[in-house]
């Protein structure tokens, strides 16, 4: 098994093609390696090499896709969501110690007016007219070229070749260093588990800032040298046109985008006809298996549920392809780590019992960066735990019975409660607040606050939504806010987010 990116990346013959887009040339596994080491020697040249942060803010796309990987070759690469605010991007280049910042020429992001704030270098990814999908060439803008590196050219196995936050709900955001060997590592038991090969297309609309689509999206397939088609990002009224473009075999997605392509598919029978799928795959959160069973009729092929998290470089567990039985409502087997069920006593479980899912392995982060308190909470002999309570059957099958960690899952996109509630109490008219999970149709989650006014300074729903927008992405302003005169407490006094929902008769 591969433990440098280099050398898992070397495997893709050269003129197959690597990366390809909508309306663009394709981009051949040869031109990528040459790409890659062209990046490499380009940020060295700067005077950024391995383990320095390169934070990447880049709309979704085949650049994206090829920065990420070039960057996380040689660099440690930080993906960040283009959809965040200035005070959001304040907070992760701080807290990323970012040497450097990456966005396409021309952007006009917040997070360049931070950047220059907190002296972090900016420099732009520029494309030419006419260039293959995922081909670029760096420009710093304040030009300096640096006199020497460190630590240049091709990162090392135990290098941290990326960096993600994963976010706290009764701290900040916890910063996940994840190196070459995790990577790659995931990357291969992704491969393993869904049999990839050369002749393999995958249409990616996942975003490049989460793990599942920058692991499962490009890495993996990248590494078995196949093909992915990189979209500008998930758009139902587009997904069957890119898929008659891009001839695909297969694709992955959060289950919200598989409902929205369900919804449409009865009006595109003939371009699944034309372009049979061998399986559909969803992960980062459960899926109803009324619509696993639907997506499976209407696309006649087998839709392969996983189960992932950042610490464990995406993919823990997941249903086995055909001729081996899926069961809906499981997230299936172990697959690349071992998984075990862990009792309040720090005791492993037998087939059946209920307790907290732990992994180990080659995939899983050594530990959250700076932070021993998350550390020594997050691990137990050896096991990081997860925070999802689950069972294990006695086929080995794993399912989720509960979330113990408070996290709004909407959608696929992970809320921290604790952020939202600090950005409330900014608000003058906010005395106290508790953000919490309300279940939706769709989501699964929506975000809900409870808030208790100041005496004599009255306010809105709209308003606060209106003033928790200016600071945090759309995604986690509160769709629903209560105003109540005091916050509700469970019986010790402690607020608590979980069963808050229910308690006040929401959903």
């Amino acid at each position: 098994m591969s433990d440098s990116l280099k050398d898992l990346l070397a495997t893709g013959v050269d003129d197959d093609v690597a990366v390809s887009a909508p309306d663009r040339p394709p981009l051949r596994h040869r031109e990528l390696r040459r790409l890659i080491a062209e990046t490499l020697a380009r940020l060295n040249g700067l005077g950024i090499g391995r383990n320095d942060r390169v934070a990447i803010v880049l709309n979704n796309g085949p650049e994206m896709a090829t920065c990420f990987v070039a960057c996380a070759c040689g660099v440690t690469s930080a993906p960040l969501n283009p959809a965040y605010r200035a005070d959001e991007f304040e907070f992760y280049l701080s807290d990323l110690n970012a040497k450097a910042l990456v966005v396409e020429r021309g952007s006009v992001s917040p997070a360049i007016g931070v950047a220059a704030k907190l002296g972090v270098r900016v420099i732009d990814l520029v494309v030419h007219d006419g260039a293959a999908a995922g081909s670029f060439v760096l420009e710093p803008r304040d030009g300096a070229i640096a006199a020497s590196v460190a630590q240049p050219a091709w990162a090392e196995p135990d290098d941290v070749s990326m960096v993600l936050h994963t976010s706290g709900t009764t701290s900040r955001p916890k910063i996940v260093p994840l190196s070459q060997r995790n990577l790659c590592a995931s990357a291969g038991n992704i491969r393993r588990t869904l049999a990839f090969t050369a002749a393999d297309r995958g249409l990616n609309i996942m975003p490049l800032f989460h793990i599942h689509g920058l692991i499962a999206g490009v890495l993996a397939p990248l590494s078995a040298g196949s093909q992915v088609f990189c979209t500008p990002g998930f758009n139902a009224l587009k997904f069957f046109g890119w898929m008659d473009e891009a001839k695909p075999t297969w694709y992955t997605a959060v289950p919200t985008m598989h409902q929205a392509i369900l919804s449409r598919a009865a009006k595109n029978a003939d371009v699944i006809k034309r372009h049979p799928l061998r399986f559909l795959r969803s992960s980062s959160s459960s899926m109803p298996p009324q619509v696993i069973r639907e997506l499976e009729e209407v696309f006649g092929a087998p839709l392969i549920e996983a189960y992932g998290m950042t610490e464990a470089t995406h993919q823990m567990a997941s249903n086995p392809l055909p001729p081996a039985a899926r069961k809906p409502g499981a997230v299936g087997l172990a697959a690349g780590p071992e998984v075990a069920i862990m009792g309040e006593d720090g005791s492993l479980l037998p087939a059946g019992g209920i307790g907290e899912i732990v992994i180990r392995g080659a995939n899983v982060t050594r530990g959250y960066e700076n932070n021993p308190k998350a550390n020594a909470e997050g691990f137990t002999n050896g096991w990081f735990r997860t925070g999802d309570q689950g069972t294990m059957d006695a086929d080995g099958y794993i399912s989720l019975t509960g979330r113990l960690k408070e996290i709004i899952n909407r959608g696929g996109e992970k809320v921290s409660p604790r952020e939202v509630d600090e950005i409330l109490m900014d608000h003058p008219a906010v005395a106290q607040v508790v953000c919490f999970g309300m279940p939706h149709p769709k989501l699964g989650e929506e975000v809900a606050a409870v808030v208790v006014l100041r005496e004599g300074q009255p306010a809105t729903e709209r308003e606060l939504q209106a003033f928790v927008a200016t600071r945090a992405a759309d995604y986690k302003v509160p769709k629903k806010i209560l105003f109540m005169d005091e916050i509700p407490k469970g019986a010790t006094g402690k607020l608590q987010r979980i069963g808050l929902a229910q308690k006040l008769g929401l959903g």
